[in-house]
């Protein structure tokens, strides 16, 4: 049995001669949590498509749980598109029976499986009501428990954290942590970068459909250094930015954080700041997966957004 969850050899995807992904090769490991991260327009979704065949490749092979893609092999898979596949004048849980039916999942066993879940993420109150008079968030857990109701091997999940509140993230990413647990892979596209750091053990970033960056988190923030540090103080930290080797200085009200060039020795800063103001906390952090997302981004001369 293959040891990855998915294989991507070489994809290449154009549109009326654009080239929206060109030459991607990914792998996700059973098992795993993994991110795909990258700008608007770098390939993320036209990737995730290309893996269900609602996209063709133009170029390149796509492996799921160790065979070729086909209609068989994508059926294991669980896919939660960005935009909502449901029918708004369709009642709660005769959409869900519905769906689970086209995946193979007989209607009694839809119905055993669906009432822990619609339990879980609160719409219990609402199975007999139709799709348009439920919220925006809770039209995205619905569009979750028609991925999940089919029990897939793989779960590929684009910005699942759309529309909903933050009680609702929390609930969300409790479930994916279970799932997790249980052996399920994960693929997570999503801006949500506070949400990747926390659940993805492994993230690949591409931009402008290639890929600029692979592999494990902690592997991926420890390659890109510890140049970041946390100054908490009392008095005027204007003169920091002009400092050498500080390459920005964010500003979060009772601390700031600061960006060290490559190669710039957080020293310096810690001593012209004793010198000149009452330093409260001074802390060198590692990266974060948003910083290293702008600085990788803007480096291969995209715009994050």
């Amino acid at each position: 049995m293959s040891d990855q969850a998915l294989v991507l050899r070489g994809v290449t995807k154009a549109f009326a001669g654009h080239v929206a992904v060109k030459e991607l090769s990914l792998e996700v490991p059973r098992g795993s949590v993994f991110g795909l991260l990258g700008p608007n327009g770098a390939g993320k979704t036209t990737t995730l498509r290309m893996v269900m065949n609602i996209l063709g490749v133009d170029a390149g092979s796509i492996e799921i749980l160790g065979h070729p893609a086909d209609h068989a092999t994508r059926d294991r898979i669980g896919y939660m598109p960005e935009e909502r596949g449901l029918y708004p004048r369709m009642v709660l849980e005769e959409q869900l029976t519905f769906m689970a039916s086209i995946k193979g999942v007989p209607r009694k066993t839809a119905a055993e499986r669906m009432g822990p879940w619609l339990e879980r993420l609160g719409l219990a109150d609402w199975r007999r009501r139709k799709t348009n008079e439920l919220s925006k968030g809770m039209q995205q857990k619905a569009q979750f428990i028609a991925t999940v109701l089919h029990e897939p091997d793989v779960l590929i999940m684009d910005e699942p954290m759309s529309g909903l509140d933050p009680v609702g993230m929390d609930v969300m990413r409790d479930v994916m942590v279970d799932l997790s647990r249980r052996g399920i892979t994960i693929v997570l596209s999503s801006h949500q970068m506070d949400t990747v750091e926390k659940l993805c053990d492994r993230v690949a970033l591409i931009n402008k459909g290639g890929k600029v960056l692979d592999g494990k988190v902690t592997e991926v923030k420890a390659a890109h250094g510890e140049n970041t540090l946390v100054l908490a103080f009392d008095g005027d930290g204007s003169f920091l930015g002009s400092l050498p080797g500080v390459a920005n200085v964010s500003d979060f009200g009772q601390y700031v954080e600061i960006r060290m060039s490559d190669g710039a020795d957080p020293q310096v800063v810690l001593k012209e700041a004793t010198a000149r103001l009452r330093v409260r906390r001074f802390e060198i952090v590692v990266p974060s997966l948003h910083d290293i997302f702008v600085k990788t981004v803007t480096a291969d001369g995209g715009e994050a957004a």
